[in-house]
């Protein structure tokens, strides 16, 4: 893993793989160090992954600061010069999503295919969840509802119902939490989630003229497949796909990373 100077912070990345190139922009409170993460994942096979702690994330620097969701889409666009990538596709997954959206509008020139996947563009076509809202729940409450929000089969009467699937999801969720007490780690993920309120794409997607491959869980309730859909009628000649699962998707239906190493290997004519 590597840091390199991008404006205005450090950024931590990592690049590893063989084949075509891609850009993964990840969600949020993503950090490296947890595991598993994409360098895991089936794409690992097919592509050379660059993938990168965001702005206020792992270990990355966490100016306290506002960020603006054009601050990522322009680390991301300066962090592919600094490594010497001159085009890639690039997929963005959630927050990363909107900061993909931001990329492929503001600096389109550098990416081929774009994959956005458990995403929202905000404005008309509606947002995500809204973290920034939520109360200061008691630890069991906010793990709870963020089950049920990931997944919206997974509701009360369902944790009640599945108590050892549900503390299996607990004690899985308790893996992905790299950096604990590390200093300035609350204050760069409260600045990612305030990043997240003013996004908006939706009125300029239209704009975009990249082979496009949006992907959900037909269970999603952080990025519900109705705000995957307003994009997808935004966008002409964009494919749109529901797989079985959640907010994670991607983790629950095998033919998820499939459909995605398809579009992102299929030749589209210009």
């Amino acid at each position: 893993m590597s840091f390199v100077s991008v404006g205005d912070i450090q950024i931590h990345y990592k690049i590893s793989g063989q084949g075509p190139r891609l850009l993964y922009i990840s969600g949020t409170g993503a950090d490296l160090r947890n595991k598993p993460n994409i360098f895991d994942s089936p794409l690992a096979d097919q592509f050379e992954i660059l993938a990168f702690d965001q702005r206020g994330l792992g270990q990355t620097d966490r100016p306290d600061i506002p960020y603006t969701m054009e601050d990522y889409a322009n680390d991301a666009a300066e962090l592919l010069k600094a490594v010497g990538w001159q085009y890639c596709h690039v997929m963005g997954v959630s927050f990363g999503g909107m900061v993909a959206q931001e990329l492929a509008l503001r600096h389109g020139d550098s990416i081929d295919h774009l994959v956005l996947c458990c995403t929202s563009s905000g404005g008309a076509g509606g947002h995500s969840y809204p973290y920034h809202e939520l109360p200061d729940l008691p630890v069991d409450e906010m793990v709870s509802l963020s089950v049920a929000l990931n997944d919206s089969r997974h509701d009360v009467e369902w944790q009640k119902e599945n108590c050892m699937r549900y503390e299996s999801m607990v004690a899985q969720s308790k893996t992905q939490n790299a950096g604990v007490g590390e200093l300035g780690r609350e204050i760069g993920a409260r600045r990612q989630i305030e990043a997240r309120i003013e996004h908006n794409t939706f009125e300029r997607l239209p704009q975009l003229v990249h082979p496009l491959f949006i992907a959900g869980g037909a269970y999603d309730a952080v990025a519900p497949p109705a705000n995957l859909e307003a994009i997808k009628q935004q966008v002409d000649g964009a494919m749109l796909e529901l797989f079985q699962g959640g907010h994670d998707f991607y983790n629950t239906d095998p033919k998820a990373y499939q459909r995605i190493v398809e579009f992102l290997l299929t030749k589209f004519d210009n």
